[in-house]
């Protein structure tokens, strides 16, 4: 089944321009309580995704970096751990599975490579489930 049933489109969802500071990074992921927002470049592009893991190694690893202090920090300058891999429109659900095993989210790209929605873990598993459902046989 092509994915595109199961899109949510970019105008529907948070994400962050990569020239964000990192204190924008955290206030957003905060008020939406999200663990992971995807990042795109100044031409709609993909750029990857941070994740509040990224976001508290990157203050443990810096001296001297405050909360305060986290909107002189670039999430361009942020180092990421994992890396979300992107697929295209025309995809189909079976070329998700994979990745939803260690991704939240699956970034989609239309024909262009510019960044249009992602498709949560949820709905992949979802439509797994509704596959794998058994039907009880009836007792005669």
């Amino acid at each position: 089944m092509n994915i595109a049933f199961f899109l949510i489109a970019k105008k529907d969802i948070i994400y962050l321009p990569l020239h964000s500071t990192m204190r924008q990074a955290l206030e957003k992921i905060e008020y939406h309580r999200y663990t992971a927002v995807p990042l795109v470049d100044e031409d709609g592009r993909y750029a990857g995704t941070i994740t509040e893991g990224d976001l508290l190694w990157k203050m443990k690893n810096t001296p001297g970096l405050t909360f305060l202090h986290t909107d002189r920090v670039m999430l361009r300058d942020v180092p990421r751990r994992m890396t979300n891999t992107p697929v295209r429109i025309d995809a189909e659900m079976e070329d998700l599975l994979s990745l939803a095993i260690v991704q939240n989210f699956v970034p989609v790209l239309d024909d262009s490579g510019i960044f249009i929605g992602i498709i949560r873990r949820r709905e992949i598993i979802e439509h797994f489930a509704k596959q794998c459902t058994i039907k009880q046989p009836v007792n005669a």
